[in-house]
This record gives C-alpha cells, structure tokens and sequence, in this order.
C-alpha cells in the first residue's frame, strides 16, 4: 500500500509548514474581509442574525465543497454537482414522495445523490470517460430529469415535520450548521486519519504508481464520486429546508462555486495534495464576499467579477508556488 507518509521526514515538514502558512493567510484574508464588512455596514455585519444568515448561506455549498475536495484530490473534477443537487431536491419534493414522510424524504435526496456520484465514478474508472466529459453529461441529464420531474415548476415542501426539524435549532444554533459542522468532520477524519484518505491522496498524485502499489485505483475512484454524489444528496435537503421548495433551478452554479472554495483552499487541481481546513475557509470567503455585497446593495454581476479575480489569483499563486518548488528541487 502507498503511504504519504512514508515520505522523507524532511520533505513532509517543508510541505506542512508550507500548508500552515498557506491556511494562516487564508485566515488572513478572511478577518480582513470582514473588517471591510463592519468597517461598511458597522450596524449589522457582525450582528448574530447575520452571521447565523451567512452560516446557512454557506451551509450546503459547504457540503457539495467537501465532497469536491475528495474529487480534486484524487486527480479528478466534478461538473454535474449543481444539478445532482437539483434533481435530488426536485425528486424528494414530489408529492408521491412527501405522501411518505419526512424519513423517505431524506432517504430519497441521499440516494439519488449516492446514485448519482456512482455513475459518475462507474463512466470515469470502468468506462474510461475522462471525467470533464462524464461529469459534463451528467449536469445535463440531471437537469434534464429535474426539469421533467418538476414540469419546471417549484414544489411547496408540505411536510412540516421536514421544515420543523431541518429549520430548526440545537443549542440555539441552526441544524443546517451542525449539518455542515458534521459533514466537515466526518470528511476530515476520513480524509486525513484513515487509509481510504490516504489512497486518495495516493490516486491524485500518481495513478500508475498506486496500482502498482496494491491499491484498486478503479474502485477508489468510484467511491470516491460516490462520496461527491452522497454529499450533493446532503446539500439537497439543507437547500430544500432553507428555502421549503425544490426546483429544477436549485444548486445553480454550485460546481463553480465550489471549485473555486476547493482551489482557494489550496487544493491543487492536478491533484496528490489539498486540504479540507482550507476548503472551508474558502467557502467562508466567498459567503462573506457576497454578504459584503449584498448588504451595501451592489449589483450581483460585480459580485461574480469579484470571484473571478480570485479564482484567477488563486490558480497563479498556485503555479508559482509549484515553480518555486520545482526550483528549490532542483
């Protein structure tokens, strides 16, 4: 079995110390957004209402990011998450479907989206689809199956045991963050302390050198997809609970969105290396960019230039980070 560990002590402090000052000044940056933030709107940026507000925002791109991050790592990507999240809404939120409670609720939006993610994995490891093409027709059969599902009208959540639970609170804090704090935690350990994480890590940097090393690289790679799939089923039911409707327009933009957090977080997008620490904090970037936005009433088209400058600045400081890398290797 490939282990990342077994690589030269010195080699592994130089890249943890380089992923420490990379997650400081990713802290960096967002306690200074949000100085911006108070510093224009003093009255109600820090207020417990709105950053309860941005919380939830960030709650179901915060998932669908975890499970991004897996994909990235692993040398892969996933442009179909958006619309997994669509259709698992769209189909949980059938009046057939409510008819059965709120438990076949849940059931239904996680196992479309566990669904989903397989068949991805399944075209792209056995079927030898690059993942581009494979993730890009499911985005449009997905959407495609949401808009029919849905006759392209929104469905009213009408099972108030559904919206009671998932809109409400423990300990004073919402469900919808204990849901995301939860995925996050479970992402993290499963990633960084077991050998399912470092098998992806072991995929994403070199594929051929981990099938030599024992490791089915074909069923890792669907599994993973499947973990993408099931969190999209996950962000499903937070986007349902938020809004108490699914639409075939739910997730909109999702993939972009959350491939931007995973890269912001400085996961490399050749993948072998990244974290789900800085994924989160790249998520929290981009809720408070758009809350800065949306409190001093901008318009959303400057709000997307925005996150395009920093996915771009993102993508460079990432290559010259390598280069520099590749400098000092050499």
């Amino acid at each position: 079995m490939l282990d990342p560990k077994s690589a030269p002590p010195r080699a592994e402090r130089k890249h943890r110390r380089a992923l420490d000052l990379r997650l400081t000044g990713l802290l960096g940056v967002l306690v200074v957004l949000c100085a911006v933030g108070y510093a224009t709107r003093p009255d109600s940026f820090l207020t417990e209402a709105n950053i309860s507000t941005m919380l939830r925002l960030a709650a179901a791109i915060g998932v669908v990011s975890v499970g991004m991050t897996f994909v990235i790592i692993s040398g892969g990507i996933d442009l179909s998450v958006g619309s997994i999240v669509a259709l698992a809404g769209v189909w949980m939120t059938t009046v057939a479907t409510q008819s059965y409670g709120p438990v076949v609720m849940v059931l239904c939006a996680l196992l479309v989206g566990l669904g989903c993610g397989l068949v991805n994995g399944l075209l792209i490891s056995y079927g030898k689809i690059v993942p581009f093409i494979a993730t890009l027709a499911m985005y449009a059969s997905a959407k495609g199956l949401a808009e029919r599902l849905s006759g392209r009208r929104t469905q009213v959540v009408t099972e108030t045991g559904f919206t009671t639970f998932f809109r409400g609170d423990v300990l004073g804090v919402p469900v919808l963050i204990w849901m995301l704090a939860a995925v996050f935690a479970v992402g993290w350990v499963l990633l960084n302390r077991t050998t399912f994480g470092r098998r992806t890590f072991a995929v994403g940097g070199n594929a051929e050198a981990a099938r030599l090393a024992g490791i089915d690289v074909r069923r890792h790679t669907a599994l993973v997809y499947g973990i993408a799939g099931l969190c999209c089923g996950i962000a499903a039911l937070m986007v349902v609970a938020r809004t108490t409707s699914g639409a075939s327009t739910n997730g909109m933009f999702y993939e972009l969105d959350a491939i931007a957090a995973v890269v912001i977080g400085g996961t490399l997008l050749t993948g072998g290396r990244g974290s789900l620490i800085g994924t989160l904090i790249g998520v929290l970037i981009f809720t408070v960019v758009g809350n800065i936005f949306t409190q001093n009433n901008l318009d959303t088209d400057i709000q997307n230039i925005a996150k395009g400058v920093i996915i771009v600045a993102a993508v460079l400081l990432q290559r010259t980070t390598a280069r520099r890398r590749s400098a000092h290797a050499t």
